[in-house]
Order: C-alpha cells, then structure tokens, then sequence
C-alpha cells in the first residue's frame, strides 16, 4: 500500500484531469453514504469536468445533487490522503465480488493481463483504478454537480441503464464560477432551445429518435448553404452526380464497410430474395459512376459532389439534436486523380475548405489521422503514401497539422478540421482522406500516357460533413443570430397603422422581386408588439413605414444590436442590402 506523492504547494498543484478524477471519488463515496447498496460503473474525467455511472433503485434529481455536494464536502474534511493499492486479478475479483459490484467485477476483465490492477481509497473508500489522483482531499478545490443523465453501462443499449451524474472541478473558485457562468452561455445558445423558441426545425418521436424535420425558415438558411456549397464547387471543377439511397448489400461487402462498418448500417431489407442496405456514405455510389465507362489520364482529375442523404445508426443515448443524427444529408464529394495530382488536389480541397469555414466565421486547427489499430485494411505501405500526400498537400496549402494518432478511417489516413466556436468549443466537421485502397477493391482503372492502364487515386472529402451537425453548430455558434445572407427572415417590414400597408406591401413586393427573405408584419396588433416579434426572431432589419415614409419614399430602418433607427431612401437600402447579401459578410455593413 502506498500514498501518491505530493508536490509542492503551489496554486494548482495537479492537473484538471487529476483533480477532477480525484473529485469524481469523492462523490462516489459521498453517494454510497447517502445511498448505501449502489452500484459503480465508471467515473472518469472528461473534458470539461466529470462524471460517474450508479445503478440505484431511485431516480436522483436536483434537490438530491445538494444532498451528494453536502456530504461530499463533509468527507473531503476528514478523508486525508488518496492510497494506492496492487491486487491480483483474483483477488480484485473476490474483493469486488463481496462488496456486490458485479460492474466492478466486469471491468476487471476489461484491464490488459499485462496491466497491474490498482485500487485507490480515500478513507473508507474504495475503488478500482487505475489513478492518478491528487494526494490529499483537505487541499482547497471548488466543485459543482451539474445534472444527472441516463448512460447505458459500457454504452451499449443491451446492457443496464444506469445514472450518470455529471460535475466540475477547479482549483479556485473565480475559475469554477467563470465556468458555469460559461455553462450558462451554453444553455442559452443550445440549438434545441433557439430551433424551439424560433420555429426552426423539430424531432418527432412517433417518426423516429435522430431524424431531422426542417421548418420553413430554417430551410431558408439550408437552401443558402448550399447555393454557396455549388457555387464554391462548380467554380474547382467539380460536377454534380446524385445516387440511389437504398443498394445492394453486396457493394458495401466490396467496399470493406460490412467488415469495418457494419454496427453503424441499418439491418438489411430483403427485396426479391436479394438484401439491400440503405447507404451510410455516397462513396461506393461515386465508384460505380466513375467506373461505368473508361477514363484517359489526360480526363483526370474527375471531380463529383453529392448533397447525398445517408443513414447510420447511432445508438439512442447518443443521439442528440441535430448534432448526432440517424438520418443526414452528407456534402459528399470524390476525387479520382493520377498520383502526380495527388497532392495538388489535397491543396485545392484544403483552401476550398479553408475559404467556406471561414466565411462562417469559425478558426480551426487541422489534425493529421493516422491508421487506427483495430479495423483498417490496405498495406502499411499504401498508409504511409497517402499520409506523405497529405502531409505534402497541407504543405502546398500553408497550414499546420496536429498529430491525431489512431483517428484515420478505416479504408485510410485523413486530415480533419475542428472548428472553434464562439463559446470556444471544437467540432469536428471538414474532412479530406486519402484512399488507395478502395479503388483497389472496385479494380478501378486509368489509361495512362503510355497506354497501360493505372490505378487511380480516390479522394473522399467533406466541407460541411453533415449539413445537421453544421448548421446545429451554427445556430450555437451565431445564438441563432445568423448573418444577414443567411437569416431565415432578412427583413420585416412594419406598417405603423392599417394605412400604410398598401405601401408596406410594394416595398414587401421589391424585396421578394430581388430573392430577399421578407416579412410584412400587417397592423392587426400593436405596433411595438410587432417590433419585440421581430426582434426576438433576430431579423436583422426592420423597416418601420407611416405617413412621412409613404409621401417621402423612404423607409425608417432599425438594425439588429443598434438602439438607433435612421430613415434612408427606400432604393438606397436595397441596394445597401443587396451588396451586403453578395459579400456573405458575417456583420451587418457590406
């Protein structure tokens, strides 16, 4: 038995990580006292704090979450030291076994035979653990417990439900409240909530967990992205194909996505004796169509994008919003190429990448994603290729790669994008990969300048990756309030009485004549109703028109986040609108 090392006295003398898994303990022992018989899953720390699974015959709720906090403290007062412990794989076994934490048990089986098993105790309590964990519980530290959630043990739906409590941890308390005051920022831009409270899209659970239904006006903000998406595309090169959602089972056996893929494809359907699968990805489909008649190298680059629809199945306790769906629409795209253009083409896709990302608004950092250790196919020597193209082309392109060990897919290495978002947080959605293996599969052909024929290169990419996941990133990232060429409604026009609605209505009509998004908020209410209305749907102009306007051929024009309003010439605000909706700039000055 031995106590971890302590070091010296500074201000945080551990890590977050470490404080954190150490607080993670502490609420455990802190829920057995309460609740004596429990059960423990696992407890980890995670990125913004931690959490920890319990099976218990009750459902725990806020008020209970004060209880675990209270007696949580009580016990880091008198606790002292954290004790590190070695056990046999049997004797771990019998010593959970007693204590009737059949998880426990379980999780055992779990650690490596060329691991040691160790368990750490803080008083009276103990755990299965592998640490670290800080030395002792008396330092100062600040924690919050947050909410509790449903988790599934190990994350698979056959096994028990269990309760997941989910906390933080700081080594001060300015940092802990500037943290749930971020938290708070959170909540208040949570894409469930504005979709909502702004009418912009809706989940239905009698059509199925994880599938999308686009309201008008969020439809209004799809249908820009992507005009921009085929106008960035067509300009490169890139021709539009579009293919089936449902196919035979037999293209995905080929393709390696059976072998690899198979949990994240829906059961297959029988259609004629011959099963079908409904498409997680548009690549197999691009394949085919690249693959029906014969290529000369002097043709390559071939370049084809899809807006595909696709279908994976995400498990229930994973599905959340519009950010982890079942049913998406995938801005798929393919590149075959000669060797030669290779990294050439990984430069282009990296500056198209660059361009769009960043006309939303978002930084990102690139990381490099190399072969992962359980499923892959293809020679080490083909992975090492195509990881010299990709290093080579972000090279061309002028960006850094981070290093993500193990994260390539399973047909090859990739480069993916992470976005930054206002509230600092990372998504993953842009990706380029680099695949020699599937056109090996498919015997995929060119002729080449000396009459042979040659395997072209594949190149799968994605811009947006999920136009779900993108636009639910942006309706966090923007607080739903979208720039003004993407704003579901870009201007409401507001007539001050029932009088001044004839000249609303033509000025609602030049709008709409030019493709913009227009409200007419007609006088059947009053008229600062009418303005909160539109305020609180974040339009960015509001044209407020009476007797002065009407004469003068003017419009009196209140811009979103300015308490100021100006009167301009009608005419003159088209065309200012009009210039601002070209630039796709993020703010509202052209």
């Amino acid at each position: 038995m031995g106590r971890q090392d302590a070091p010296s006295d500074v201000a945080e003398p551990y890590p977050l990580s470490t404080l954190r898994h150490s607080v993670a303990h502490l609420m455990a022992s802190a829920v057995e006292k309460l609740h004596p018989g429990v059960q423990f899953g696992f407890g980890p720390p995670i990125e913004h704090g931690f959490y920890y699974d319990f099976q218990l015959p009750e459902p725990l709720d806020a008020k209970e979450l004060k209880r675990i906090e209270k007696e949580m403290r009580k016990i880091a007062k008198k606790a002292g030291g954290f004790e590190r412990k070695v056990r046999s794989r049997e004797e771990a076994k019998k010593v959970l076994a007693e204590r009737g934490q059949s998880f426990k048990v379980e999780a055992v089986d779990l650690i490596p035979e060329e691991e040691e098993i160790t368990f750490y105790s803080h008083g009276d309590w103990e755990d299965l653990c592998e640490g670290p964990h800080i030395d002792r519980l008396d330092r100062p530290f600040h924690f919050k417990l947050l909410s509790v959630a449903g988790a599934y043990w190990r994350g698979d739906e056959k096994n028990p439900m269990l309760q997941r409590i989910y906390g933080t941890a700081f080594w001060t308390k300015e940092a802990l409240d500037e943290h749930l005051a971020w938290l708070e920022k959170v909540k208040e831009q949570d894409h469930r909530r504005l979709g909502a409270e702004l009418d912009l899209f809706s989940l239905h659970a009698e059509a199925g967990a994880g599938l999308v239904f686009w309201h008008p006006r969020l439809g209004a903000v799809r249908r820009e992205m992507e005009t921009f998406w085929w106008e960035e595309h067509e300009k490169r090169g890139y021709e539009a194909v579009y293919t089936p959602h449902v196919v035979r089972e037999d293209l995905f056996r080929v393709s390696g996505h059976l072998e690899n893929y198979a949990e994240m494809m829906y059961a297959p359907m029988d259609i004629e004796g011959i099963p079908y699968r409904v498409k997680p990805m548009n690549c197999p489909g691009h394949i085919l169509i690249f693959d029906d008649r014969g290529h000369s190298y002097r043709e390559l680059p071939v370049r084809m994008a899809e807006l595909g629809g696709c279908y994976r199945y995400e498990r229930s306790g994973q599905v959340h919003g519009m950010m982890r769906v079942r049913g998406f629409t995938l801005d798929d795209a393919h590149i075959f190429c000669r060797p030669d253009q290779l990294a050439e083409e990984i430069a282009g896709v990296i500056e198209l990448i660059r361009h769009m990302v960043t006309t939303f608004g978002f930084e990102f950092t690139a990381y490099l994603a190399t072969r992962p250790e359980e499923k892959s196919i293809g020679a080490d020597e083909v992975w090492e290729n195509a990881l010299a193209a990709l290093r080579d082309g972000a090279k061309r392109a002028g960006i850094e790669l981070e290093l993500d060990e193990g994260g390539g897919a399973f047909y090859g290495p990739k480069i993916d994008f992470k976005l930054k978002d206002a509230l600092g947080r990372e998504w993953q959605t842009s990706t380029i990969q680099c695949d020699f293996n599937l056109p090996e599969r498919f015997d995929l052909t060119f002729v080449d300048s000396d009459g042979e024929k040659k395997r072209p290169i594949m190149v799968h990419r994605a811009v947006y990756g999920s136009l779900e996941r993108f636009v639910g990133v942006l309706i966090e990232h923007y607080g739903a309030r979208f720039p003004f060429w993407l704003s579901p409604t870009q201007v409401a026009v507001i007539p001050i009485r029932e009088e001044h609605e004839d000249y609303a209505r033509k000025l609602e009509e030049r709008l709409r004549s030019e493709r913009l998004r227009v409200d007419l908020l007609d006088a059947h209410s009053h008229m600062n109703k009418r303005i909160r209305q539109a305020k609180k749907e974040k339009v960015p102009f509001l044209l407020v028109v009476g007797d002065r306007e009407a004469e003068e051929g003017t419009v009196t024009v209140s811009e979103r986040g300015k308490e100021e309003q100006v009167s301009v010439p009608f005419d003159a605000f088209v065309e200012r609108v009009l210039a601002l909706r070209a630039s796709r700039g993020l703010d509202l000055e052209a």
